[in-house]
């Protein structure tokens, strides 16, 4: 029964419980009354999940989450602010847009993943190609350092080592090396037509 109109079959209207009694009794902790309100109620609260989401196993777990708050909030229910159908409708309505956006969420969130993921072709040997000629142009620029500067910068960005190795390494002061290094960097910079 709901709104008072019985099933056939069900106790007559006067001997069973209004929703919103229910409701009362289930925020007193009854679990007998939660059994019959969930009977009574359920399927149309169902209905209402399954207009909006539209996959029947996911409608059936907002029914659940549905279910399961008004468990845990039926203490809250005032009366005087609406009936115990409106104040369930309400809390089915927003679980299921709930679970329509954590679905949209995830969705948009996969495609993401899924373009990052996403092998671009490349054409590797304009790739090649490309890296060749920029090999080409820093090989030339280099070839405009002085020999100094040209040791210290291979030292440096080839070798991989510090300041301090390759003063050691060179048998020079740091200060030397520091200089060798600014010089060769602005030397490079020009030839290459790098801009600051």
């Amino acid at each position: 029964m709901l709104g008072g109109v019985a099933d056939d079959g069900d106790p007559s209207p006067a001997s069973r419980p209004t929703v919103d009694a229910l409701l009362g009794r289930v925020g007193r902790g009854d679990r007998d009354a939660f059994g019959e309100l969930y009977d009574e109620t359920s399927p149309r609260v169902f209905g209402l999940v399954r207009r909006l989401v539209v996959d029947p196993a996911q409608a059936e777990e907002v029914t659940q989450d549905v279910y399961l708050e008004i468990w845990q909030n039926a203490s809250r229910f005032d009366a005087a602010k609406g009936s115990a159908v409106g104040w369930l409708f309400t809390i089915a309505h927003r679980r299921a847009v709930d679970r329509i956006r954590s679905a949209q969420a995830a969705h948009d969130r996969d495609l993401r993943v899924g373009a990052r993921d996403l092998d671009v072709p490349v054409d590797t040997v304009a790739e090649a190609a490309e890296t060749s000629i920029e090999h080409e142009r820093v090989r030339g620029a280099l070839g405009e350092l002085t020999e100094v500067q040209r040791e210290c910068v291979a030292l440096a960005y080839y070798g991989g080592l510090t300041q301090a190795e390759i003063a050691e390494r060179l048998d020079v002061p740091l200060g030397t090396v520091k200089t060798r290094l600014r010089d060769g960097m602005i030397r490079l910079r020009n030839a290459l037509g790098v801009t600051t």
